[in-house]
This record gives C-alpha cells, structure tokens and sequence, in this order.
C-alpha cells in the first residue's frame, strides 16, 4: 500500500477500534483519542497526514519501553521519535504488530485512567 490517503484511512480504522473507550482530542493541533478528561500529552494515539507518509503519535509507548521492546523489527523500524512512527506504506503484517503494539498499550492507559 503506498498512497497515503489508504494508509491514513487504514491507520485510522486501527485507532478507531479503541473509539468506544476514548474521546477525541487534539494534541497540538492534531487530532487524537483519549480518555475522557484527560489534559494535554495524556492521549492514547494522534494520526496525522504529511507529505511523504502518515505519522502515529503514541506517546505512551515511551512509558513503557518493554511494550515496545515486543514489537516486530518491521514496526521498531517506523519509529522515527520519542512518540512518532512513520508510515509510507502499511501492509497486513505491519497492521498485524501495530495492533498487538497497540492492545498492550491501551490495557495499560486504561490502567493508569481508572
């Protein structure tokens, strides 16, 4: 998959399985999920469209380093910051460990919100 508009489309279907616990929010313009209340760099996920692909923002994987540590070479290998992975193109199995990336991050953000 390399036009951005579909990886956008399919990194926001990704997201938006974790809709039903989450509110939208904004975090420096950009909008992101997070739960309900919660202020500032406390967001779960962010998606925004550059030009040369479609960045994640996922702060909390910074939190828990041994999450990340989990995922695949393939996913490790988009991070491109702190909280930022950067997405060209997303095939299945790409879209397979984010998913899994994302499952263990939101058991533990629902953790420290409830």
């Amino acid at each position: 998959m390399t036009d951005l508009a579909a990886v956008e489309a399919r990194l926001q279907a990704v997201v938006d399985r974790y809709r039903p616990d989450l509110v939208d929010g904004t975090i420096y313009g950009i909008p992101s999920l997070c739960w309900p209340g919660a202020k500032g760099h406390d967001y779960f996920v962010a998606l925004k469209r550059g030009k040369k692909h479609v960045g994640l923002y996922l702060i909390i994987a910074d939190r828990y380093p041994d999450d990340l540590a989990t995922a695949s070479p393939a996913l490790l290998a988009r991070r491109s910051g702190r909280a930022t992975f950067a997405f060209p193109a997303l095939d299945d199995e790409l879209a397979t460990d984010l998913e899994a990336l994302l499952d263990r991050l939101f058991l533990r953000y629902r953790a420290e919100h409830e």
